[in-house]
């Protein structure tokens, strides 16, 4: 699996672009420049992985665009040894920024092709997280709950309340809401009942849906 010098001047332009776009979290750009986005890839699109686009994955999924990425991830300030839970594996290049940022991840999908795939390129190119599940990405992770941070890359049509209750009071879920275009939604938990709720703008993203597949 190569990684070769024009791959890495590649992602320094995309970096240059993300930078451009707004993207200012020093750790979230240092991932990026770091991370081969080209082997997270289906082979038919490996030469345009470092253009700022989503790309198709296997069970008509994707690896989402790169700016999304960088948006989600900077909204939510990882911090060193954060308890994270990504919902929505996909291709597994979310969840290794997450992993280059040294949060702690736990990770879920419900497509089993892509389980099984993000997880072993997950460990063949070292970027391990705590946990990787096969499951319902509605239900969460409640056996590893509370979180300090949630990052969902699905639409949802509304927030579910199952992970609303797995995050930490403090914490930080981030989430599409919409069943179409999506808002980028930033849900804080105040305390044990209060949740403060911020719209950052549009996105799109596939839906997210229920039970595994």
């Amino acid at each position: 699996m190569l990684d070769t010098s024009k791959h890495k001047g590649l992602r320094k332009r995309l970096v240059d672009q993300l930078i451009s776009k707004g993207i200012s979290s020093k750790p979230v750009i240092n991932a990026i420049l770091h991370i081969p986005r080209h082997l997270f890839i289906e082979k038919d699109f490996e030469s345009y992985a470092y253009l700022d686009k989503a790309f198709p994955i296997d069970s008509n999924q994707t690896i989402s665009q790169p700016y999304t990425v960088a948006f989600q991830t900077s909204i939510l300030e990882i911090e060193n040894n954060d308890k994270v839970l990504e919902v929505g594996t996909g291709s597994g290049y979310q969840t290794a920024v997450l992993v280059k940022l040294k949060a702690e991840v736990y990770t879920i999908e419900r497509q089993h092709v892509l389980y099984r795939k993000s997880m072993k390129r997950l460990n063949e190119l070292g970027y391990n997280p705590k946990s990787i599940k096969y499951g319902d990405g509605y239900l969460g992770m409640p056996e590893q709950a509370p979180f300090d941070k949630i990052l969902v890359t699905a639409g949802a049509s509304e927030v579910p309340k199952k992970l609303l209750l797995q995050l930490k009071v403090g914490g930080k879920i981030v989430i599409p809401i919409g069943n179409i275009d999506q808002e980028m939604t930033l849900i804080v938990r105040k305390s044990k009942t209060k949740f403060e709720k911020i719209k950052l703008g549009k996105f799109n993203f596939v839906p997210m849906l229920k039970n595994t597949n």
